[in-house]
């Protein structure tokens, strides 16, 4: 399984993009116009093959608006994994059993979100493109960023999204369960148990602030690490020298 997207929650969009785009020298690729059923807006940010991507509600009674108020304010929302098989890997989490909330099922996708009360820390999906393709390959079709995003591709300030880490008062216990749906081995890492991904990091770790249970942070690997933290800066964003906050998820410098 791959890493390929990471979603933040906010309370207006354009504030949120200005500021992730600004500090991580990124480009918007799209506006997903499906994301209306879900009351929400949203940009598509590539980072290298992988994306960033932020939603904000735009109806009152939304998923995500009832999040935010939960959270007290933007962070996290979504990790979404990428495999080659995304219909047996529903059929297999069903059997364990959690709850999936959301299926998509057509030619060039296969789509699952599922429950955030089965997977604790944040709404995961793991979804299939194209089955039978490619799915290793860096810039991979990824349906949801629209038909040309490899055209708005930035790596001069930033280069790839490294780790997600979920914070959580039983991080041991809620590792052991995303290490049940993903059906990987969970390790011992530095800061606490981690899965390993394809491409990147899943890490469970005692929470840094009183927002509770959810993404507390991600690991980016930066190309300018002075550009990054001087835009961070001047936006009252720098949080140490590795270390920044955008959408209100602290953003680690390896």
């Amino acid at each position: 399984m791959r890493l390929r997207q990471f979603v933040f929650v906010a309370e207006k969009l354009a504030p949120a993009v200005d500021a992730i785009t600004d500090v991580l020298g990124l480009q918007v690729c799209y506006s997903d116009p499906g994301v209306g059923k879900f009351g929400l807006e949203n940009a598509l940010i590539p980072v290298n093959g992988n994306f960033l991507e932020v939603v904000a509600p735009v109806r009152a009674d939304t998923t995500a608006g009832r999040y935010l108020e939960r959270r007290g304010g933007d962070g996290d929302y979504m990790v979404i994994l990428q495999c080659a098989d995304a219909r047996r890997e529903r059929e297999r989490i069903a059997a364990l059993p959690v709850r999936d909330v959301w299926r998509h099922d057509s030619e060039e996708v296969m789509a699952t979100h599922f429950h955030p009360a089965d997977v604790p820390g944040a709404i995961l999906s793991i979804d299939t493109m194209h089955p039978g393709s490619n799915w290793h390959r860096e810039q991979s079709f990824w349906k949801w960023a629209g038909p040309d995003w490899p055209e708005y591709i930035r790596t001069d300030v930033t280069q790839a999204i490294t780790a997600v880490e979920i914070q959580a008062e039983n991080a041991v216990s809620v590792a052991a369960q995303w290490g049940k749906v993903l059906d990987r081995k969970v390790r011992a890492g530095s800061r606490g148990p981690e899965i390993a991904l394809d491409n990147a990091r899943l890490r469970f770790a005692p929470a840094e602030d009183e927002r509770g249970l959810g993404v507390g942070a991600i690991d980016v690997l930066p190309q300018d690490r002075d550009r990054i933290l001087a835009a961070a800066e001047a936006r009252g964003l720098r949080r140490s020298d590795d270390q920044v906050e955008l959408c209100g998820v602290r953003v680690n410098l390896l």
